[in-house]
């Protein structure tokens, strides 16, 4: 019996839209990146610190 495949967090060099955070997610956790940058995008019509927090993504997760 094999170990489980995990996928590291990354922002992905390919298919990236401004920093890369949404697509790296989506690989992350098997969706699709525009299924999660529209969760993005409605999520910043919400009170709170979405977008310093797409920022913080952005300077923290390795890219590829």
């Amino acid at each position: 019996m094999s170990a489980p495949v995990t996928r590291r967090l990354s922002r992905p060099r390919r298919g990236r839209m401004i920093g890369g955070v949404c697509a790296g997610l989506a690989q992350r956790y098997g969706m699709k990146p525009g299924t999660v940058r529209l969760l993005a995008v409605l999520s910043c019509l919400l009170p709170g610190p979405q977008f310093v927090a797409y920022l913080i993504m952005w300077a923290i997760i390795p890219s590829e």
